[in-house]
């Protein structure tokens, strides 16, 4: 028999997972029973996908604007995230595949980063200091979109996930690149968000997303799910930028809610982590790679 030590976190959530994902199918389970059964399941699925993303939002919130121990605050995120990350993988939270995964989150999103922080962009800025700055960006910036990307593969191991309709694959990845590009070179030659998100409605109209709650699939439209998830990190972003985190030209002075055309933004960034992580899903499934 095996035992679970209580002082061990790592190995008691590992368990979680491998129960999470080994429900077995419970017929007998119908009506309100089985809604709530499948509610609190959906619950705890989602926290358990979020476990990046919330300890790291958790440790903005909690340390302080002027740092701690002598660490600036955008130093000591940094410092935390990576401890995150390292005891995820100790704890078998996260695979080493989705780690390198997130590496490149963390890589397409400093580069965004870069640009949308440059002199000549000012789109927002990071007005602390830190020594873990590159241009004028805290290293631990390029986090907040690897959170997106670990929250995305989490939940797709966690829910079982399946598309239907997916669209083609260079479609997608055609989609996908058009958005990167846009948040580039709207500055320069105009924004066309809204004419990419209408190409992205009609490429993913029959796409659906096929998750496992409890023992049963669910499906809902999968641009509906792009559209969600866009929207609590927008929430995110305000809680962010009320604790000064970072800041847009327009919360200087006294704060105000980040645009709601910010939220497009988002759904649109999230439809191209997703295209990532499906296309290394399919990569894995389609290829063999050696151990």
């Amino acid at each position: 028999m095996t035992i679970l030590r209580p002082d061990r976190t790592g190995p008691v959530l590992s368990s979680l997972d491998r129960h999470l994902t080994a429900v077995p199918y419970a017929p007998a389970l119908t009506g309100a029973a089985r809604f709530a059964v499948e509610f609190l399941y959906f619950g705890v699925k989602e926290a358990r996908a979020c476990l990046f993303a919330g300890l790291f939002f958790l440790a903005i919130f909690i340390v302080p604007r002027g740092g701690a121990l002598g660490i600036p605050r955008y130093d000591l995120l940094l410092i935390i995230a990576l401890a995150i990350q390292c005891w995820m993988l100790w704890a078998k939270l996260e695979t080493l595949d989705e780690l390198k995964a997130i590496c490149l989150f963390h890589a397409v999103g400093f580069a965004l980063e870069l640009f949308k922080t440059s002199g000549s962009i000012q789109s927002w800025s990071y007005p602390d200091f830190a020594y873990t700055k590159l241009y004028g960006v805290p290293l631990f910036s390029g986090f907040m979109y690897a959170a997106v990307g670990s929250y995305i593969i989490q939940a797709w191991r966690l829910f079982d996930l399946r598309i239907r309709h997916h669209p083609p694959y260079w479609m997608a990845t055609g989609v996908a690149l058009a958005i990167y590009i846009n948040f580039f070179t709207h500055h320069y030659i105009g924004d066309y968000r809204w004419y990419i998100a209408a190409l992205v409605v009609g490429l993913y109209a029959r796409a659906s997303v096929v998750y496992r709650p409890y023992d049963r699939e669910r499906e809902m439209p999968l641009t509906l799910a792009f559209v969600l998830i866009g929207f609590f990190i927008w929430l995110a972003e305000n809680i962010s930028t009320f604790f000064g985190v970072w800041q847009y030209p327009n919360q200087i002075g006294a704060w105000s809610t980040v645009h709601l055309g910010k939220w497009s933004s988002w759904c649109l960034l999230v439809i191209m982590t997703f295209t990532i992580v499906a296309h290394l899903k399919h990569i894995r499934h389609h290829i063999d790679v050696p151990k």
